[in-house]
């Protein structure tokens, strides 16, 4: 009897995509990767550190019909928690009231969370399963951020089944508008201190 291995990164990899890969020869290289324990399966110190850097990232789930929706999430550094090395939870702030999201997920619980990072050019993928919860105020109590202005209407779950890394290519470097700020106002900060220096400078040995 022949059995067939399966991998963590199957849950990307399916037989149709491993056919496409087979002949269009890329294949042996995820072969390789395959042998090697395929994707990861828990959160390591890198990946939490990645996580609590972030943002913004987006949440994709499908219908039972199969139809896909992105729905983009943001908060400040921390609002994504970790609870532990396979689960990862965060408010779910009031928006536009669509609920497309928890609608998808209360058909089909397969969800995925696209993280990038523009400045250092990275991203993460994240293949999982996700629930919403409405009914534990003080987990959603505990999710807030502090002192961030928004109303939490629910929590969200995210139960990781696999999750691995991009390389660099075609991701264009951004910059959040506060960090340029901050550079700016340093930068000015240097030459009038520079400015300043100069004339005093000028004054002494006018003198």
């Amino acid at each position: 009897m022949t059995t067939t291995q399966s991998y963590s990164s199957d849950v990307a990899f399916t037989p149709a995509v491993k056919a496409i890969q087979a002949r269009k020869g890329s294949r042996g290289g995820y072969a390789h990767m395959e042998d090697g324990g395929g994707f990861r399966t828990e959160i390591d110190e890198a990946l939490a550190a990645f996580i609590g850097e972030q943002t913004s990232f987006f949440l994709a789930t499908a219908n039972a019909e199969g139809q896909p929706y992105i729905q983009h999430r943001g908060g400040p550094a921390g609002f994504i928690r970790i609870l532990d090395k396979t689960t990862l939870a965060f408010a779910d702030f009031r928006g536009n009231r669509q609920y497309i999201t928890q609608g998808n997920l209360s058909e089909n619980p397969k969800a995925y969370i696209f993280l990038i990072d523009y400045v250092n050019r990275r991203r993460i993928k994240i293949w999982g399963e996700a629930r919403v919860v409405e009914d534990d105020p003080a987990l959603i109590a505990t999710l807030m951020p502090k002192d961030y202005k928004a109303k939490p209407e629910q929590a969200i779950l995210f139960k990781i089944t696999a999750w691995d890394s991009n390389c660099p290519q075609h991701i264009p470097m951004k910059f959040d508008a506060a960090d340029v700020a901050a550079a700016i106002a340093e930068r000015d900060a240097r030459i009038a201190e520079l400015e300043a220096e100069v004339a005093r400078l000028k004054q002494k040995s006018a003198s």
